[in-house]
């Protein structure tokens, strides 16, 4: 194996240094998964400390050179986000909104963070782990809450713990954060759980609850995105899938019998006469109407609250809004067809390199090819849930979105030749 393609700190030799650096990586690494399943300070925090780590571990010649998979299509969207924000009637207020895009940055620090499969793999599983320590707050909230429309007193310890209780939403500050991250995360791991092996003794129960929490936070959007995403999965692992498929469709039977809650919440998808289900089709006649008005440049980056009021139609349930619960949909009317168009290119080229990687990856790398297979189908449910919800705007859902569309690179290590800064 060519040096510089060996892990960090073993190419130039162990040491002190060697140690304290590893040491801070894995810690940094930890601090990150905490924070994406519960403070969005502790993840940025960690996030930006990595990216000075890869500096300075690159600086002193104990990390092989960066990587930057998806590079064009992001930087695509970067730029055409920022003309849009210039573009658009508040420039500044746009900019500071357009911030948001940077999240996909962690992408490439994830990257060169996780320098082999074995530190992917552990990563992953602090992750998964994190998130159902998130989805045990949630069901335990859910629980023990008095009623939908109680809330303790501001003073009161429980006070962040107890409000807005009635849905599960753990650490977040709403249920639809916690949604997003919990689907994302139980498709990921199907294929690792389609595998038995021995992670099997801890995977099982962390699904399990995560599933559940999942289920608690009465999201419809995300349960059609985890149905979406386990069809992929179940694709991809041939016969197993169908022992996989016959699990779900078992589990989900049972929650659904044994929640009637969640009962009423499956049965009010699609229904016409449903007040979320009316205010949605409201928000998407707005939105057709401004993508259909502004197709270049779109009205710019956090605009629709200012232009909602002034063009809701009668039906709508609410006269103020920030997004129109649709990703594709609120990216055509706040950046045009090109900052849909580069969005979408940014999927493809996602999507068509990790199968690549996976296909490629070799026979013996089992373990490998299920994360692999777990990421792509954990992306397939955040694409299909965007469409109920804007998720791209929420950033601890898009950091949970930027480590499964990292893991494939990180996966691959030297073990591929696809170049990592090719267009897909």
């Amino acid at each position: 194996m060519d040096a510089d393609l060996r892990p960090p700190l073993i190419a130039a030799g162990a040491g002190a240094p060697a140690g304290r650096l590893e040491r801070a990586r894995v810690g940094l690494l930890v601090a990150f998964a905490i924070g994406v399943a519960g403070s969005i300070s502790l993840a940025q925090i960690a996030l930006g400390a990595l990216a000075v780590w890869v500096l300075v571990a690159r600086g002193m010649g104990r990390l092989a050179p960066l990587r930057w998979p998806l590079l064009p299509p992001l930087a695509a969207l970067a730029a055409w986000t920022a003309v849009a924000a210039l573009a658009s009637a508040r420039p500044v207020e746009s900019l500071i909104e357009a911030r948001t895009v940077l999240n996909f940055a962690a992408i490439f620090v994830l990257v060169a963070a996780l320098p082999d499969p074995g530190a992917a793999r552990r990563f992953t599983t602090w992750l998964v782990l994190a998130l159902a320590g998130a989805a045990v707050v949630g069901i335990v909230q859910v629980g023990v809450c008095p009623g939908p429309d109680y809330y303790a007193p501001a003073i009161s310890p429980l006070w962040r713990f107890t409000r807005k209780c009635a849905r599960a939403r753990g650490f977040f500050s709403i249920y639809m954060t916690l949604a997003g991250a919990l689907a994302m995360s139980v498709t990921a791991a199907l294929p690792r759980l389609a595998r038995l092996g021995g992670d099997l003794r801890w995977l099982g129960p962390a699904w399990l609850v995560s599933a559940t929490a999942l289920m608690l936070t009465y999201v419809r959007g995300a349960w059609i995105g985890f149905a979406a995403g386990a069809l992929a999965a179940v694709a991809g692992l041939g016969r197993r899938g169908l022992a996989i498929a016959a699990a779900l469709l078992l589990l989900g039977g049972v929650l659904v019998a044994a929640l009637p809650t969640v009962r009423d919440r499956v049965a009010s998808i699609g229904d016409p006469t449903n007040d979320t289900v009316r205010d949605r089709m409201a928000m998407m006649e707005v939105g057709l109407r401004l993508a259909g008005e502004h197709p270049l440049t779109g009205i710019g980056p956090g605009q629709l609250r200012h232009v909602y009021p002034t063009i809701a139609p009668p039906e709508a349930m609410r006269r103020q809004t920030s997004h129109v619960h649709n990703t594709p949909l609120q990216l055509a009317l706040a950046l045009g067809v090109p900052g849909l168009a580069a969005w979408l290119w940014v999927l493809v080229a996602f999507f068509r390199r990790g199968l690549a990687i996976r296909r490629r990856l070799p026979a013996d790398a089992a373990d490998d090819r299920a994360l692999v297979l777990g990421s792509l189908a954990a992306l397939v449910t955040f694409v299909v849930a965007g469409l109920f919800e804007y998720n791209v705007g929420d950033t601890e859902v898009v950091l949970v979105a930027a480590v499964f569309m990292a893991l494939p690179f990180a996966l691959a290590g030297d073990r591929v030749s696809a170049d990592p800064c090719a267009p897909a």
